[in-house]
């Protein structure tokens, strides 16, 4: 089964990040320039949470005070869901349905080392199915039959 770690060799690993107390405005400058629907909030070092388009649209609207200088960690999701590179893309898909979250920070000894979205994990398990059945195409291409 493929893995997180395979995602990330394929798509690479940078990752974006902005700190809780970035204005929101900031946050989604950053987000617009780089074509992204999520920053990991990191602080110190440490993965504290995610701020996504959804977290935007869901928790800006009702708030009294919410203005584009909100700091991020008033709308961030936190705590956040991490994997490893060990996590399976089942267990990710898994995870994303269970918690109806789009991104997954990678962390491995506390670092944070890539980030996994909805689209990388559809894309791993397609290549996995195919790789899948090229392998069982050739197993039954190669039997004989007993001819």
């Amino acid at each position: 089964m493929f893995s997180v770690e395979d995602i990330l060799k394929t798509k690479g690993s940078d990752v974006y990040t902005t700190t809780s107390n970035t204005p929101m405005q900031d946050a989604l400058a950053e987000m617009a320039k780089r074509n992204l629907g999520a920053l990991v909030v990191a602080d110190s070092g440490k993965v504290v949470g995610i701020f996504s388009e959804r977290d935007l649209a869901r928790r800006i609207i009702g708030k009294d005070a919410c203005s584009l200088e909100t700091k991020v960690k008033d709308i961030m999701t936190s705590p956040v869901t991490t994997v490893t590179i060990t996590t399976s893309i089942k267990e990710c898909m898994n995870l994303m349905t269970e918690k109806h979250i789009r991104h997954l920070p990678v962390v491995e000894d506390g670092k944070l080392i890539g980030v996994v979205s909805i689209g990388d994990v559809v894309k791993g398990q397609m290549a996995y199915q195919e790789q899948l059945i090229d392998k069982l195409q050739d197993f039954i291409g190669g039997m004989d039959y007993g001819r």
